[in-house]
């Protein structure tokens, strides 16, 4: 058995693992949180603790391919070097670009933007991290003159109130969440407030929710900022002696927000509620406001989050224990890509394009040519594509063909364009199927180097798995790329630990008091020995000669990275998003994340226990919005905007605003005929950070004609896209297909009967059961041994048999022909357990399972339900569900 400390592959929390590989061979491994780790102490959630359902071979890109044609490495790499060089000879640095990820580690990062920026010599290169944490770059690099976030994850639990807006941090930073929770049930005299225009699983612990109107953070923030002047809480001496511009902030505040009434009428609040929070912030010093893709994700988000750190410069509530504004990022090295400049408008060491920073970037990589401006940000360089200004685009580690808004426009442009590679170790999603060239990447688990979390953190990520077949690093195959185009001596490095060395070398270089400072500043690392880079410990930037073990906090000492050494408050005139007030799209479409899902579903759909809680795209609607409209919980309905439609489950809520929906980001055309969020949001963007704006599209809703519903459970996979609605999951022993037709239901579609023919064997048995005047038709495939092999339900609508069971008896073994009838009948088998939706990913343990035992055993806690099921009592993310059982019986 071999052990490693790693990092885990999925938030910006940056929790560390503890992996024992059990077998190699059979990339068997088990694991558990570091109970050392600073960020997460031993805690892991629902997607953590399921990584070990995630490093198999399954679906994974292993060889090169050129043209749909298997090649060998050399050819691949001169393939791409020929087209990159004969392109960028006839039509400019400027007709190639990069499109990255936060999935990369800093090392891949780090050689990714020094070949596109300093030796292709274009700023052609941006990340997927423009769609998530843009806005707070900008925001901290107008306010700080840099991209720093101050604080650290402990002051969350020095605070003595903290604000969680725009975050539903339960669920998409979950282990942030439960640290929070236990400083609260530590200190109950914590108090936490949550902003947000949807009631999540985060208000559980709430002891105030502004459930304010969609995209109004900026009324409610600048009022903020006029109520403490008006109320005398400001710190007058920090503001005076640390800080400049706040006159002119505090004119633009109380232009938009003159009074707390008109607060109230533009953010859909009562002026009660804006009152208590107001007073709450101004008469607690230690406030933490946490904030994430609620913020950024916005066609104003820079000015959001500007307006937040208005508020806390006002009052000196930053650099000090329990104090601050916290940006929570969404990607476990979105960090680490803005470090090295992975961003278009950045250059590298969190410099710009400044000409003492291009000259100086320059002369320490020694480049030929360098990028002498900013290149183009995510959905202007996809346009370009679209345009056919940019002819080759090499696309590392990400799926834009789902995760950009307007993605049929962004699917169209890959069509069209001359040249895209994609770098990727999964074989098949949206965007692999339009490459012209593919080259397999290491995956989670075989990758080696460095990511930087939400704290500045920087953790080590270490290999325990050996790369399969024919795949290489990210890092190896840029190189590689890089010494084909000439420029081999610049990319000569033999280790992550070689690229790491060179990148913390040049975050100090030039990097003093007598110029201009950067916050950024690692050179204290860049003398690490290959063995001291294998056993780094988890440190927070900067780490220098003043700071040689890390810095937890930013600005102490109350000196900013501005020429001036002052923060600037900026002035906000907060403005609404586009209104939904045109008949034709009168609904307001919100769009994040869900539980146990993560981005594109290439990772998460590959564990069964993260299918089960959340198995379809659906919309939350307000209930009175569904009576209006006269649609019902569970039916399918269209939902359209002016760039496209998709079909989800219709699911109603009193989380949900009127005139509101909500639909996660994660499903795409591998699991879902027509979930892809990103067909219908549109592509505004934000004009400072060019970030767009996911939670605020004007959409309409109606239902979803179809002949005919039904489910298909298999134990080998079916193809059924034939069918004009279908989603997919994966579980520990079956495949599951919610399908629906526009044609006439007919008993055994001939897509089921067919395969199912394949998996039968000779002695296999069929049985079905037909109702024809009630269109009810049911049949089950069984194998010579008599276990289920594959079954399925067809109905005229949407009201079937509950799913949870049927799935179950794959597992069941042999079926008795009472067993086999009571299936068609569509009735529990006797004595066995419906166990109900999954409730508890973390322990597969079902909603009726809980009912029933709270039932029972007069269960009537959350530790009683925990002690008797484990329910809850590891990621907790599920407790919500279950105090509203506890709550309910």
């Amino acid at each position: 058995m071999k052990s490693v400390n790693t990092t885990c592959a999925y938030c910006g929390v940056g929790c560390g693992i503890d992996i024992d590989v059990i077998n190699a061979g059979t990339r068997s491994i088990t694991l558990m949180g570091t109970e050392s780790h600073p960020a997460n102490l031993g805690r892991l959630c629902s997607k953590g603790t399921a990584l070990g359902d995630t490093v198999g071979l399954q679906d994974r890109l292993l060889h090169p391919e050129v043209n749909g044609r298997r090649v060998e490495w050399n050819q691949a790499i001169t393939e791409v070097a020929g087209r990159l060089q004969s392109i960028i000879a006839e039509h400019g640095p400027d007709s190639v670009a990069f499109y990255v990820s936060g999935q990369l580690l800093t090392e891949d990062y780090y050689v990714a933007n020094k070949l596109m920026k300093g030796f292709i010599g274009s700023a052609n290169i941006d990340t997927n991290s423009r769609l998530c944490m843009s806005s707070s770059v900008a925001g901290h690099k107008r306010a700080f003159g840099s991209d720093t976030v101050p604080g650290c994850y402990e002051d969350l639990e020095q605070a003595d109130l903290i604000i969680l807006t725009g975050s539903n941090t339960a669920w998409c930073h979950p282990v942030v969440y439960q640290r929070i929770k236990a400083a609260k049930q530590k200190r109950p005299d914590l108090l936490v407030v949550v902003i947000d225009p949807r009631a999540t699983a985060t208000c559980d612990i709430a002891d105030m929710h502004l459930k304010l109107a969609s995209g109004t953070d900026g009324f409610l923030f600048n009022g903020l900022l006029d109520y403490l002047s008006k109320s005398n809480a400001l710190d007058k001496a920090f503001v005076q002696q640390n800080t400049q511009g706040f006159e002119v902030a505090l004119h633009a505040a109380r232009k938009s927000a003159p009074d707390i009434q008109s607060v109230a009428t533009n953010c859909n609040l009562q002026a009660g509620e804006i009152a208590a929070f107001y007073a709450l912030f101004a008469a607690t010093e230690k406030t933490v406001t946490v904030y994430s893709q609620g913020i950024n994700q916005s066609s104003s988000g820079t000015d959001k989050v500007n307006a937040i750190i208005n508020c806390h410069l006002a009052t000196g509530r930053i650099g000090k224990i329990g104090q601050g504004p916290f940006s929570l990022t969404g990607q476990p090295n979105a960090m680490g890509g803005r470090e090295v400049g992975g961003l278009a408008n950045q250059l590298a060491a969190h410099m710009d394009f400044a000409p003492e920073d291009i000259d100086r970037v320059q002369r320490f990589w020694d480049s030929p040519r360098i990028a002498n401006q900013p290149g183009l940000k995510a959905i202007p360089l996809f346009e370009a594509v679209a345009e056919g200004k940019i002819k080759a685009i090499w696309i590392m580690g990400t799926n834009p063909a789902v995760s950009l808004p307007n993605a049929n426009k962004v699917v169209a442009a890959l069509k069209n364009c001359e040249n895209v590679i994609v770098s990727d170790c999964v074989r098949n999603t949206d965007t692999t199927a339009l490459a012209d060239i593919l080259l397999p990447t290491t995956g989670w688990g075989e990758k080696d180097g460095t990511v930087t979390n939400s704290e500045r953190r920087i953790s080590r990520q270490r290999k325990f798995l050996s790369a399969p077949a024919e795949a290489r690093h990210d890092w190896q195959i840029i190189c590689d790329v890089a010494g084909k185009l000439g420029f081999g001596q610049a990319f000569d490095f033999h280790s992550p630990h070689d690229i790491f060395s060179e990148h913390a070398k040049l975050s100090g270089f030039e990097n003093h008091s007598k110029g201009k400072r950067r916050d950024f500043n690692i050179s204290a690392l860049q003398s690490l020995s290959q063995s001291e880079y294998e056993a780094l410990e988890p440190v927070q930037w900067p780490v220098n000669q003043k700071y040689p073990k890390g810095c937890k906090r930013m600005f102490q000492n109350e000196q900013f990275y501005t020429p001036s050494g002052r923060a600037n408050f900026i002035p906000i005139s907060a403005q609404k998003p586009q209104a939904a007030t045109c008949s034709q799209f009168p609904f307001i479409l919100n769009t994040g994340r869900v539980r146990d899902q993560w981005h594109t579903m290439t990772r998460t759909a590959l564990a069964p226990q993260l299918n089960q809680h959340i198995t379809e795209p659906f919309c939350e609607m307000h209930p009175q919005d569904a009576a209006d409209l006269k649609l019902e919980d569970r039916q399918l309905v269209e939902i359209a905007s002016r760039y496209g439609t998709l079909i989800v489950r219709l699911q109603i809520t009193e989380q949900q605003q009127r005139g509101n929906l909500f639909i996660p980001m994660h499903w795409n055309r591998q699991f879902a005929a027509k979930g892809n969020i990103g067909s219908v949001v549109n592509a505004i963007t934000d004009p400072v950070s060019g970030q767009p704006e996911s939670k605020h599209t004007p959409v309409s809703i109606r239902p979803a004609n179809y002949q005919w519903h039904g489910f298909v459970v298999s134990r080998k996979p079916l193809a059924i896209e034939a069918e004009s609605y279908w989603v997919k999951i994966q579980g520990r022993s079956y495949f599951h297909y919610e399908i629906a037709g526009k044609d006439a239901v007919q008993n055994f579609p001939p897509w089921f009967k067919q395969q199912c023919r394949q998996m039968e064997g000779k002695t296999g048995e069929w049985l079905e059961y037909q109702d024809c005047t009630r269109q009810v038709f049911r049949g089950a495939v069984f194998s010579e041994r008599g276990m289920l092999e594959a079954v399925y339900f067809l109905g005229p609508d949407h009201q079937l048999p509950d799913r949870s069971w049927v799935r179950e008896l794959f597992d069941a073994g042999e079926l008795t022909d009472s067993n086999r009838r009571d299936l068609l009948a569509g009735i529990p088998l006797a004595g066995g357990q419906n166990t109900g939706k999954t409730v508890c990913a973390c322990f597969s343990v079902g909603e009726n399972t809980i009912r029933q035992a709270i039932k029972e055993k007069c269960l009537k806690s959350i530790d009683a339900i925990g002690n008797h099921l484990q329910a809850g009592t590891n990621c907790g993310s599920c407790i919500p569900e279950l105090k509203q059982f506890i709550s309910s019986a």
